[in-house]
């Protein structure tokens, strides 16, 4: 079905994006799945480019107001050539808006030029060990000094993704203590360099898939963060954490549509290749009608990622909007990537082929940004249930 939602500009991005990963990417990639994350240089090369610093001023060394379509071309691209480009998406959909929203000008001029040009990288680290999606649930404080300069950080935190690649890492604390009537009172953003002292690298933590982004444990011993670091009002930081949520949950369904149409495609190609019985695989009928359909849902999630994709550009995307596409696009994406690689049987399975890595991968999507049951919560809730 022909698409609409992209005009001459966005589909010039994707010649150059499509270049730049067969030059500098798909070349490397399985040393990068290997090793666990890509090269550091990998991001510098990127904002060399103008990509790392989608929304960032022209001011600060960005390219300004640029619509979320760019990021999804990305994504496509990526998807079809089988890679991921470490935590990008991390740092620049999820972890840049909040600085773009919340920092002041002088944090702005420390930070975004660097930001743009790929110097520095961007984490977060919201969820800590026993906690979970309870965000309200925060043990990690920040305690503000005697003589009112910098807050005392301690705790830990886990599942952190890129934390080993980014030198600024969003960190959600407590400044104050919570309430019995408001447990979300109390929690404030501190930006925090990765090499301060007392800020520790825990266990790497060994994933299923998405390999080539490493996710890490973290530990904060006494670290002392100057008050200058402190993103927004101290107090907020639960309401600023609830912010992005509709990007970040349009990215994740957006990216899991573009790697669902992408194993259609490998499969196709596989299929057509791969013989049995004296023919290929793609002359059964039975190969025909699975393709038949998974193309066919893929269609269908692609109407409603690029429905949504006008909508965030015109302001217009509700976040039970959001929740749909990723509901929607993961369920899909997870549904169709098993068939794809059902019909590539035992080569399925292994790593060597594209198709296991997507299988592998896809499936933290219907999990982080919010699991497929809470996009359920949220859709109810939005019908009045």
């Amino acid at each position: 079905m022909k698409r609409s939602v992209f005009n001459e500009d966005h589909e010039a991005f994707r010649t150059m994006i499509r270049d730049f990963i067969g030059n500098e990417v798909v070349p490397h990639f399985d040393a990068w799945e290997e090793a666990g994350l890509p090269p550091r240089d990998l991001f510098r090369k990127l904002g060399a480019l103008g990509i790392m610093g989608f929304g960032i001023p022209e001011q600060y060394g960005g390219p300004g107001e640029t619509s979320y379509k760019y990021q999804a071309v990305l994504n496509e691209e990526c998807a079809r050539a089988g890679v991921m480009l470490g935590h990008f998406g991390v740092s620049t959909s999820i972890v840049l808006p909040y600085l773009l929203n919340l920092a002041n000008e002088e944090q702005k001029k420390r930070w975004l030029p660097g930001i743009a040009s790929g110097d520095i990288m961007l984490c977060v680290a919201m969820t800590e060990p026993g906690t979970g999606s309870d965000l309200a649930g925060i043990r990690t404080t920040a305690t503000l000094s005697d003589d009112g300069t910098h807050y005392v950080l301690n705790g830990a935190k886990t599942f952190i993704t890129g934390a080993r690649n980014s030198e600024l890492c969003v960190v959600a604390a407590r400044t104050s203590a919570a309430t019995t009537e408001n447990r979300r009172q109390g929690l404030s953003l501190l930006v925090v360099p990765t090499d301060s002292e007392g800020f520790e690298y825990g266990r790497k933590l060994e994933k299923i898939g998405l390999r080539s982004s490493d996710t890490s444990e973290l530990s904060f011993t006494d670290v002392k963060v100057p008050v200058a670091n402190l993103l927004g009002e101290e107090g907020q930081g639960f309401s600023y954490l609830g912010q992005n949520l509709t990007r970040e949950r349009l990215a994740i369904g957006v990216e899991a549509v573009a790697r669902a149409r992408a194993a259609v495609a490998f499969t196709q190609e596989y299929v057509r290749q791969r013989t049995v019985f004296g023919k290929p695989v793609g002359a059964f009928q039975n190969t025909k009608f699975v393709l038949a359909a998974c193309e066919t849902d893929v269609t269908a999630a692609t109407a409603l990622c690029d429905q949504a994709l006008t909508l965030e550009e015109t302001g217009d995307l509700t976040p039970a909007d959001a929740a749909r596409v990723k509901l929607h696009g993961t369920e899909v994406a997870g549904r169709v990537i098993d068939k794809c690689l059902q019909l590539h049987g035992g080569y399925g399975y292994i790593l060597e082929y594209p198709i296991a890595r997507m299988y592998a991968d896809i499936r933290v999507n219907r999990i982080y940004g919010g699991t497929s049951e809470v996009m359920k919560t949220i859709i109810a809730k939005d019908m009045g249930l």
